[in-house]
């Protein structure tokens, strides 16, 4: 899939995406509260400006009277001290009584005026250039016998309003951003911790070697049991099909050794009773290719026999210098039909934990390669030693063909031979039989070459008891 197709580099990742969009909720969030921190500073600003702008015109108001039929005022000075508390902002004022001004700017008129005696106007207008505040308050002052309504209307300008508004903003701002970042680090320390079960979920399944079917068994957040569960079905379903398949392998190598025998057995009769050299080299191929497919079939069995008790595999005290003492004497008699003589260096007790059937099978085949890949008359070594007290180095070395350098790392390898025994009779899985029993009991396979270059070497590792 290229990379356009799989999407932005952020959206590959769970972790990636899930911090993305936290951050994204998290920048609407500090936007929103940045907007409604501005509001309500700006009015909670204007609300006070105009609380005072109305006390000041009451207290003017407050302060008129009457002598003689003659309205007067004394202007109070905490009228404009209250004002001055506030800003720095220039103050506007007009005293009018029946329309005519006592005291003030006469071009203070302001748009709206009182409706009733008590009642107070507040409005925003456009005064030599600023924008001026401005509350009006009427009151009813008698002179003489005769009510006369008169209007008190202060102004203020907005500059200092304004100013606080937008350091209350700019304040908002900054804690926005501080929220926003703070937001999008505790977002992603979120998204890591809620991904962790994840990761080790994932690590467990990672650790476990590649024929280890088995259920997890493993405590998950409720999210993710839908998974466990596809998950151990899944491997359920596939050790059963893998389980098929050993079991047709082993009942068909089972079915097909009987019947080669029976043939092999027919060709040789018959081999003694022909006379023309053509008809013996025939039967001579007929019973070469019998016994490649009668090793192959005996090796496929081998090899299933491996797969199936490497899952529940047997751990039994195995004296490795017995089974090396047993193993060889069984192959003697195929060892003499070339003179080829065992040179046994193992001195009893070694003791392992293991399954004694793959053991033996390991050990039969390396054997069997190191007598059917030597000439004649020549002698396999083999030498049981410990390394340190932890393992057993079971070394089995001929003097054979030897490994091919070219295909030595890859010989351990299903039905895969080196290229310079194309004429001997073999399947390619004895090494692999060899190395599957060595790891399911935690050990190793090692090949190598001997340092005078003739012949080979295997050795087989494996953990002391």
């Amino acid at each position: 899939m290229s990379d356009a197709a799989r999407g932005p580099f952020w959206w590959r990742s769970i972790g990636q995406r899930l911090t993305v969009l936290l951050a994204v909720i998290a920048a609407v969030l500090a936007i929103l509260s940045w907007w409604m921190v501005t509001s309500f500073a700006r009015e909670a600003a204007e609300r006070t400006q105009d609380n005072v702008l109305v006390a000041s015109a009451t207290t003017i108001a407050e302060a008129l009277r009457s002598e003689q039929g003659t309205i007067l005022l004394e202007l109070p000075y905490s009228a404009f001290a209250m004002l001055n508390a506030i800003g720095e902002d220039r103050v506007f004022y007009r005293v009018a009584a029946g329309g005519e001004t006592i005291t003030g700017y006469d071009d203070l008129i302001p748009p709206t005026l009182p409706e009733r005696p008590g009642d107070v106007a507040v409005r925003t207008i456009s005064y030599r250039g600023d924008q001026v505040r401005v509350v009006s308050v009427q009151r009813t002052v008698l002179a003489g016998q005769q009510p006369v309504p008169v209007l008190v209307s202060v102004g203020q300008t907005r500059t200092g309003v304004e100013a606080i508004g937008t350091g209350l903003s700019r304040t908002a701002a900054v804690l926005s951003v501080a929220f926003f970042l703070l937001a999008v680090g505790l977002g992603a320390f979120a998204a890591i911790s809620s991904l962790r079960p994840l990761n080790a979920f994932a690590q467990a399944v990672t650790r476990r070697g590649p024929s280890d079917l088995r259920p997890l068994r493993r405590k998950v957040p409720d999210e993710l049991s839908p998974l466990l569960i596809a998950l151990n079905r899944l491997m359920e379903r596939l050790g059963q099909s893998i389980r098929r398949s050993e079991e047709f392998i082993a009942e068909a190598a089972h079915r097909v050794r009987t019947p080669l025998a029976t043939v092999r057995a027919q060709a040789e009769l018959a081999l003694h009773t022909v006379e023309k050299e053509n008809e013996k080299k025939m039967l001579r191929r007929v019973i070469r290719a019998v016994d490649e497919s009668s090793r192959s079939a005996s090796q496929l069995l081998d090899h299933a026999t491996v797969s199936f008790r490497a899952e529940a595999l047997a751990r039994d005290d195995v004296d490795l210098a017995e089974l090396v003492v047993k193993v060889a004497e069984g192959l003697s008699p195929t060892a003499d039909m070339k003179d080829i003589n065992f040179r046994l260096d193992a001195k009893s007790p070694a003791p392992v934990r293991g399954d004694l059937i793959l053991l033996e099978s390991a050990l039969r085949n390396v054997l069997d390669n190191s007598i059917k890949y030597s000439p004649g008359e020549t002698e396999v070594s083999i030498t049981l030693a410990q390394d340190d007290p932890s393992q057993w180095r079971l070394t089995v070395r001929d003097h054979g063909r030897g490994f091919s350098a070219v295909s030595l790392p890859a010989l351990t390898g299903r039905f895969t031979r080196g290229a310079n025994v194309e004429k001997i009779v073999g399947s390619g899985l004895g090494l692999t039989i060899a190395e599957d029993v060595l790891i399911a009991h935690g050990g190793s396979l090692e090949l190598t070459t001997p340092e005078d270059g003739v012949g080979a070497c295997v050795s087989l590792i494996l953990p002391a008891a």
